[in-house]
């Protein structure tokens, strides 16, 4: 009798941990991922006045998985299922490594501002990795709002780029593909998962790689410790590399990867906004112009039903 109750609270407990979350509680937290994800590329920049790209991807990483790894054994969290890390790995490749260092690469030549409109192509990519990743079927008017926001996107590089692509929008492009595979094995992790653990082992599962490169690199490439170093490597590694993905699955879990991934769509124009606050960027007409264009798809997306 005691194991028949015990068993029929077990399965209470899970049916109401696995109760999805509101919507607009899941647009909510999906919206705050965006606006730590917008301060990135101007907190990027700052951490390469102190250090060298290596060096500051490689010890964000590390110092985000001692936050992530922290409240993991805190939490007494038991190791994610064999069946998961493979998972695990493409977000680990994809949004801890990859994209990180991809961009900070192009931010070596390239200012914040067109890097962020570059971005700005990432919910169609993630939308298109969830379609053949997770079986999604947008509607028909949320792929034609999506198309018309990377057409914006790429007039606006090629435009700015003299009718060419650059080194650092080469840089960029690929760190689309590789964000959108994580992004899109994250947000269906977070559905299993809680989302805060997904990014947690991903940057763990990470430490192997990360720690030695963070040696090396420490090694071989000058430090500069100032005010803006510092705090753009704080950034990036606590409220981009783990705070801002904790909630950022947690609203793709709620609400569905397309739809979560179109919120990006605002965040070229705030961190264009931060660019000129933070780093005293002078936009180009094009930029902010490019930006709202996009950000009115928003709005579409968000309306269709998929």
């Amino acid at each position: 009798m005691r194991a028949q109750s015990s068993a029929t609270a077990s399965r209470s407990i899970a049916v109401a941990t696995s109760k999805p979350e509101r919507p607009g509680f899941g647009i909510l937290q999906a919206a705050l991922g965006v606006a730590a994800f917008s301060l990135t590329f101007p907190a990027t920049a700052w951490g390469l006045e102190g250090f060298g790209p290596w060096s500051l991807v490689a010890v964000r990483s590390v110092l985000a998985a001692v936050i992530a790894g922290g409240c993991l054994l805190a939490l007494r969290v038991p190791l994610p299922a064999r069946r998961h890390r493979a998972g695990l790995a493409v977000v680990g490749a994809g949004v801890v490594l990859g994209f990180p260092l991809l961009t900070t690469l192009a931010l070596e030549t390239s200012t914040t501002a067109h890097a962020a409109v570059v971005v700005g192509l990432l919910p169609l990519t993630t939308a298109l990795f969830s379609a053949l990743r997770v079986g999604t079927r947008p509607s028909r008017t949320f792929w034609i709002a999506a198309l018309a926001g990377a057409a914006a996107v790429l007039v606006f590089t090629v435009q700015q780029s003299g009718g060419a692509l650059t080194t650092a929008d080469l840089y960029l492009f690929a760190a689309l593909l590789v964000c959108a595979a994580g992004y899109t094995e994250g947000g269906r992790l977070a559905r299993i998962m809680p989302g805060w653990q997904v990014i947690g082992w991903a940057l763990v599962l990470c430490l192997p790689l990360t720690v030695p490169v963070a040696a090396l690199a420490l090694a071989q490439e000058p430090v500069r410790l100032t005010a803006h170093s510092v705090t753009g490597l704080l950034w990036v590694a606590a409220g981009s590399q783990f705070v801002g993905l904790v909630v950022w699955y947690r609203g793709m879990a709620a609400i569905g990867i397309p739809k979560a991934s179109q919120l990006q769509l605002a965040q070229p124009l705030l961190t264009l906004v931060w660019s000129v606050l933070l780093l005293g960027e002078h936009l180009t007409v094009a930029a902010p112009l490019t930006a709202a264009a996009v950000l009115v798809c928003i709005a579409v997306t968000q309306r269709s039903r998929g």
